[in-house]
């Protein structure tokens, strides 16, 4: 990849599918993804938008979540990460080392966020580590595929109902009283809030639940006075390890999409560091598409 300015065409700017062939064990890692996802490792170039915030990032070890941590550490933050188990302890210290490097605090907490229990205690601890609560990001999410209705355990729809959106309720509501004006909310929704996947019938479903829950409570905090932004980032499909442990057919994930490929964690980091940052101060309720040119209207 080309890390100069010189303009590149973004359909070839990163890998390609096929992939090889690969399937991992939930919650997946990275050590096992092929090929490695670039996360702005040495990319990502921070100009101080976020210098002096403190940042709580769920899902925060891998993926999507680790790309927004060097970047928030890398514009000037500190960072909690969130992660859900001693399986992702690895990736977690790496994000961790990486959020250091770049001169920032890096608090790592280890749990499912699915207890209301577990999310206080996130937001509890960042306020004793940092002092207060900048900017949150509820990114974490669990999803598999299915072909069928009757192939979804119920089991399995609760639990991605409690991870991709109760959680998230529990997390916004422990984190409130700690945010001052001029604090931000970003939400995780998905492409599939505009245009359903068949085989995610349960993922799709939490997602347009995000969308909703985005632009009310936006709105709420807003017209109650307290100065809190709310908005969301609808990612296409992006190269982690979530897919080769959730998706059929891997190796060709993205493929389908108006630039063949999947998107890589670092194309998605930029578009937090915007709506945390002071640049919008006047978007609230609002979503960004970072889709591959997905259409999502």
């Amino acid at each position: 990849m080309k890390t100069t300015n010189e303009s590149v065409n973004p359909a070839k700017k990163y890998p390609v599918p096929p992939f090889p062939k690969q399937q991992q064990e939930t919650p997946g890692t990275e050590n096992q993804l092929e090929p490695k996802a670039d996360h702005g490792e040495e990319s990502y170039k921070g100009s101080g938008k976020l210098t002096g915030k403190k940042a709580v990032i769920t899902g925060g070890d891998s993926g999507i979540g680790k790309a927004i941590a060097i970047a928030f550490a890398r514009e000037g933050a500190d960072v909690l990460i969130s992660y859900l188990s001693s399986e992702e302890d690895n990736d977690a210290k790496k994000t961790a080392a990486f959020v250091e490097k770049a001169g920032g605090k890096a608090v790592l907490v280890r749990g499912d966020i699915r207890e209301e229990s577990h999310c206080q205690h996130i937001i509890d601890t960042a306020v004793a580590e940092f002092g207060q609560v900048d900017i949150l990001i509820n990114n974490a999410a669990f999803q598999m595929g299915r072909d069928t209705l009757q192939e979804i355990p119920a089991e399995e729809w609760r639990r991605t109902f409690d991870t991709n959106i109760t959680a998230m309720f529990y997390l916004c509501k422990a984190a409130e009283p700690h945010m001052k004006p001029g604090s931000s909310i970003i939400n995780t929704a998905s492409v599939n809030s505009y245009s359903p996947s068949p085989v995610l019938l349960h993922y799709a479903a939490t997602k347009g639940a995000i969308q909703n829950f985005t632009a009310n409570l936006a709105q709420m905090l807003l017209m109650q006075g307290k100065g809190i932004r709310v908005n969301a980032v609808a990612p296409g499909p992006i190269w982690t390890p979530l897919i080769p442990s959730t998706m059929p057919e891997p190796e060709n994930f993205g493929k389908d999409t108006p630039m063949g490929r999947p998107g890589q964690p670092v194309e998605v980091a930029p578009a937090y560091v915007f709506l945390a940052s002071e640049e919008a101060s006047y978007i609230a309720g609002a979503t960004i598409p970072v889709a591959g040119g997905r259409i999502t209207i």
